[in-house]
């Protein structure tokens, strides 16, 4: 992940201040070092976002064998999900915020297009967290490490 190097970067800026010798670079090394300190807190906060809520819904069986947006074919039966944003392959756990179900998936398309959506499951991922009769529910996702 990307902020595994801001210590790296830190330690770099801290350094360059610290090893001016004139007033003048000191405070243009401190400026640098504040607005990319400022930036680091912003990307943190702002895109390490690791959960969702929302509403999702599932595939309609016409998409049963065609191509995904990452080149997989899609099927019903396996535990694959849509996200407009997140890397292919990402793995997610979604819970059913009605009825607590869980199910993880990989993210291996793009959608869902629909206002007010975040994610397009499988039937099968939908039939686990037991939402196929509504078509559409509340959950919550959460992104899963890599490790």
């Amino acid at each position: 992940m990307w902020f595994n190097f801001l210590p790296i970067t830190q330690a770099f800026l801290l350094t360059s201040l610290l090893n001016e010798k004139s007033k003048k670079s000191r405070m243009n090394n401190l400026k640098t070092f504040l607005i990319a300190a400022l930036v680091i807190i912003v990307c943190h906060n702002g895109f390490s976002q690791t959960s969702q809520i929302g509403l999702a819904s599932f595939y309609n069986d016409k998409f049963e064998g065609k191509t995904t947006a990452s080149g997989q074919i899609f099927h019903q039966k396996k535990l694959t999900a849509a996200h407009r944003t997140l890397p292919f392959n990402t793995r997610i756990k979604v819970i059913n915020l009605k009825n607590k179900r869980t199910v993880i998936v990989t993210v291996n398309d793009r959608g869902p297009f629909v206002k007010g959506r975040i994610l397009d499951l499988s039937k099968a991922a939908a039939k686990k967290l037991g939402f196929i009769k509504d078509g559409v529910t509340k959950i919550r996702l959460e992104i899963l490490s890599d490790e």
